[in-house]
């Protein structure tokens, strides 16, 4: 039989507490985090510090260690010399590498240069009863960094450094809209009907109200009602959830920055989000050239903008102008022998958007407006003056991925509520991804709606770019991920553990 390394740490637990209770201490007097402590000169007596013990060397009557904070390492030393032998022996026999401590002591520099802690008194703050990783190779399978978040960050000080990034890119995004005059706000999660994007919703039940409710798509619709209500400039950062597929760049819960900005149309919308988009770029990574994944993605200057009907022209061939029903579609795919599931589109849009994402998206590597999208598409938005085949829109694409998407808002109550009703008609022949009618959004409308442009960005991919991510669940904490037995855990970490200190 193995090791009983649980049991092990266990009755170190016990140990500690018999001599120094309690066995959780409510709290610690630290003066300095870790990385400040190397900016205290040499001498300077009773400094604090606590933290995770990392490494944990044992040479005779010295013992070299590290401790880590959320803000680095330092090195610290116990030396029999200052401290009586009992408890030296007792601190290096039931200290490992994993335990909280509170260390304090005077610092010093050793021979080779590192500041270091010279430790006094030292207090066990919490017992690590499982292992951490084997620390020379840390936690590197990538699926196990996700579901084990707080593993991997302990063992990778790369995802500590990604998730500040990412942090630091939601402060820019909060600063540069409040200081260009928007509000921020929170709308519902739990709502009545599923709106505000093509996509299939996850449903519950409100017990007290007795009625289903959907976890949100997108917040639109009811930022618009804010907007009826009369601000001018709004926006929310919050999460939304859709329950589709999963690839490096969907997750069913994510995140998203939305902001609606009365009087404006969506050229001023796109002048606008471009000019965000560099100044968060500049601040962030220092330069508007990045390297993602090897490809170098220039946000510099103005980007290039094409139609949405002549991308899918010159990538398949097909004239979206000269289409006018499903089954004229359906016929032109395979004419050309094009790699698309027919049977599963019920709409002329389901199918054109298939088009869109299988052959021309891929290719959109550099920043790119895509605008001019077909009026079949997007039941919010805007048709154009002089095109109602055409809507006032565009998406952001970069790195095949689709950052943005915005419009010129539809405002005429009419008009909407009669899309919304042919989205009711798609989704009674198998649509499940066509948006619900809302009759409480089109009073709302009814009582005067300004003319304005909203936008919605995706900040998880957002943050994967600018961080080189490969996968979006990198850059967000809680990715969601279908469990495994505790079992299975339990056995991956004995068969890395490292045994003791």
């Amino acid at each position: 039989m193995g090791i009983d390394y649980y049991g092990v740490r266990l009755g170190k637990l016990e140990e500690w507490m018999k001599r120094f209770p309690p066995r959780y201490p409510e709290k610690y007097d630290k003066t300095h985090f870790c990385t400040e402590l190397k900016n205290v000169p040499d001498g300077t007596d009773n400094v604090s510090t606590a933290g995770r013990i990392i490494a944990f060397r044992v040479m005779g009557k010295l013992t070299f260690a590290h401790i880590q904070d959320h803000t680095g390492k330092v090195q610290f030393a116990l030396n029999a010399r200052n401290i009586e032998a009992d408890l030296y022996k007792f601190l290096v026999k039931h200290l490992d590498v994993g335990d909280y401590i509170g260390i304090k002591g005077v610092m010093f520099t050793t021979q080779k240069g590192e500041r270091t802690l010279n430790v006094k008194e030292c207090r066990l703050l919490a017992k690590a009863l499982r292992s951490l990783p084997e620390k020379w190779h840390g936690l590197i399978d990538r699926e196990q960094q996700a579901r084990q978040r707080y593993l991997d960050l302990i063992s990778n000080r790369e995802t500590m450094e990604r998730f500040a990034k990412r942090n630091e890119i939601l402060r820019f995004m909060r600063r540069y809209l409040d200081e260009h005059g928007f509000f921020e706000v929170e709308t519902p999660i739990l709502q009545v009907a599923s709106s505000g994007a093509s996509a299939r919703p996850f449903v519950t039940h409100h017990n007290a109200l007795d009625l289903p409710l959907y976890l949100r798509i997108a917040p639109e619709t009811y930022l618009k009602r804010l907007m009826v209500g009369g601000y001018e400039r709004v926006y929310e950062i919050g999460k939304c959830f859709r329950n589709e597929g999963i690839d490096p760049s969907h997750l069913q819960e994510f995140t998203m920055l939305e902001y609606y900005v009365a009087y404006w149309n969506y050229r001023d919308n796109m002048k606008f989000i471009r000019e965000m988009i560099q100044a968060m770029v500049k601040q962030t990574t220092g330069s508007l050239e990045i390297e993602y994944q090897g490809e170098k993605i220039d946000f510099s200057g103005e980007w290039q903008e094409i139609t949405y009907r002549d991308l899918v022209l010159r990538d398949t061939g097909i004239d979206l102008d000269t289409i006018t029903t499903l089954e004229q579609l359906k016929e032109e795919v395979k004419k050309r022998n094009l790699d698309i599931e027919l049977d599963k589109h019920v709409g002329q849009g389901s199918l054109i958007d298939s088009l869109y994402k299988k052959y021309s998206r891929p290719k959109l590597i550099q920043p790119t407006f895509l605008t001019m999208h077909p009026s079949i598409l997007v039941p919010l938005a805007r048709q154009t003056d002089d095109n109602p085949d055409r809507l006032d829109m565009f998406q952001v694409v970069i790195n095949s991925w689709e950052l943005v998407k915005a419009y010129s808002e539809l405002v005429d109550p009419i008009e909407q509520k009669n899309r919304l009703l042919d989205q009711k008609e798609l989704a009674a022949r198998g649509d499940d991804e066509a948006m619900m009618l809302e009759e409480d959004y089109i009073i709302c409308m009814e009582y005067g709606m300004p003319p304005m442009s909203g936008l919605g960005l995706g900040i998880d991919r957002m943050v994967a770019l600018l961080t080189d991510s490969k996968n979006i669940r990198d850059v967000i904490y809680f990715p969601s991920l279908k469990p495994i037995e505790q079992s299975e855990i339990e056995l991956e970490e004995k068969e890395s553990e490292p045994g003791g200190n």
